[in-house]
C-alpha cells in the first residue's frame, strides 16, 4: 500500500513545473483560501435557498449537520495527528513543491476532511449541488497532491473519515432535531433564516 501511495505521488506530483499555467491553477486550487471560501460561500447559498419553506428548512438542516460534521473531522484529524505524525512528501521525497511547508503531520489531511465533509453532507441532500461540490473536494485534494504537501492516502483517509463521520450525523439526526430546530428558530429571530 505504502509502495502504491508513494508512487501514485511521485506520477501526480511529476506533473508539477512542467506547465506554468497547469501548475498555477493547481496552487490556486491547493491553497488555504480558495476552496474553504468557495465552501462557505456555498453553505451560506445552500442556507438561503429552497423551492419552498420545507425544502429551505431541509437544507438548513443540512447546513447545520454540515458545519457540525466539519468540526467533528477537524477534531478527529487533530487525534489522530496525535497519535499517528507522518512526514510529508517533501520531507520524504524530492519532489516538486508549489506550496508553502506545513510543519503537521500529512495523515489525515485537515483540509481535505473538511472539504469532504461538507460535499458529503450536502450530497446526502441535494445530489445536484452536492456532486460539484464532490468534484471540487476531489480537484482540491488532487490539488494538494500535486503540489506536493499530501500523500494520495491522506486524501483517501480524509475523505472515508468524513463519510463515517457524516453517516453518523446522519443517523443520530432524530435525536439532534430539537436542538437543530432550536437553532433555526433563533436565526429567524435575528432574520438569518
Amino acid at each position: 500500500m505504502v509502495y502504491l501511495d508513494n508512487k501514485l505521488l511521485l506520477w501526480i506530483n511529476n506533473l508539477s513545473g512542467k506547465f506554468k499555467l497547469l501548475d498555477n491553477i493547481m496552487e490556486l486550487l491547493a491553497s488555504d483560501y480558495l476552496v474553504p471560501v468557495l465552501f462557505m460561500l456555498a453553505l451560506i447559498s445552500f442556507w438561503i435557498t429552497g423551492d419552498n419553506t420545507s425544502d429551505r428548512k431541509k437544507h438548513q438542516i443540512g447546513v447545520l449537520i454540515a458545519l457540525i460534521s466539519m468540526g467533528l473531522c477537524n477534531w478527529a484529524v487533530y487525534i489522530i495527528n496525535g497519535i499517528y505524525f507522518r512526514p510529508r512528501p517533501f520531507e520524504t521525497h524530492e519532489i516538486y513543491l508549489l506550496f508553502y511547508q506545513p510543519t503537521d503531520s500529512s495523515f489525515p489531511s485537515n483540509s481535505a476532511a473538511f472539504a469532504f465533509a461538507i460535499a458529503t453532507t450536502i450530497l446526502l441532500i441535494n445530489k445536484k449541488f452536492g456532486i460539484t461540490l464532490y468534484c471540487i473536494a476531489v480537484l482540491y485534494g488532487t490539488s494538494r497532491i500535486f503540489a506536493g504537501i499530501h500523500y494520495p492516502i491522506d486524501i483517501i483517509g480524509s475523505a472515508f473519515l468524513s463519510w463515517v463521520i457524516v453517516y453518523t450525523m446522519f443517523k443520530l439526526k432524530p435525536l439532534m432535531m430539537p436542538i437543530l430546530n432550536n437553532v433555526i428558530r433563533i436565526a429567524k429571530i435575528f432574520c438569518l433564516a
